[in-house]
């Protein structure tokens, strides 16, 4: 991990997925915790994500307010953090992902795992590094998904792109 520490100093993208999400958390890279979900059950479904914040590495290639379709499977998925620290992610534009329903709103309905605040994915400071708990590489080819969309690998382009330039 102190690799993966050093290339996040240097400015480098680091993505987490799911379980790699946990363990930027537990490294201490980004913060918060994970619990169980609500159920204490496995899911394995599609939901849709509003993008927050277009200023990451991960996002450049998405509109703030932008929804895409992304597959979740975890047990432990629910992001938890302390009212205050939330309100700092919050001010610091960190939240990059929530949870949302069909008409774009943040709900206890559209919030598979009870994530605080609907929050499915945040960046450090320099947004360079992305923690997120669905899956965008299951979402990144038609042929992976019921939709046919291409929702995942708009994350992935806009890594090549911060990687470009």
């Amino acid at each position: 991990m102190e690799e993966v520490k050093l290339m996040a100093e240097e400015g480098k993208p680091v993505l987490g997925i799911c379980n790699g999400f946990q363990i930027l958390v537990e490294a201490e890279i980004l913060p918060g915790a994970f619990l169980p979900n609500d159920s204490l059950k496995f899911i394995c479904k599609w939901i849709i994500l509003r993008c927050e914040t277009a200023h990451t590495a991960f996002t450049s290639l998405i509109s703030e307010g932008q929804m895409l379709h992304m597959p979740i499977a975890h047990h432990e998925g629910r992001y938890f953090h302390e009212a205050e620290a939330l309100k700092a992610l919050s001010f610091s534009r960190r939240i990059v992902f929530r949870y949302v329903d069909e008409k774009g709103e943040p709900s206890s309905k559209a919030n598979p795992n009870g994530a605080v605040g609907n929050i499915a994915a945040i960046a450090n400071e320099r947004g360079n590094v992305l923690g997120i708990m669905p899956h965008p590489e299951r979402a990144s080819e038609p042929i992976l998904n019921p939709s046919r969309r291409r929702d995942g690998a708009l994350i992935f382009q806009s890594m090549v792109d911060y990687i470009k330039h």
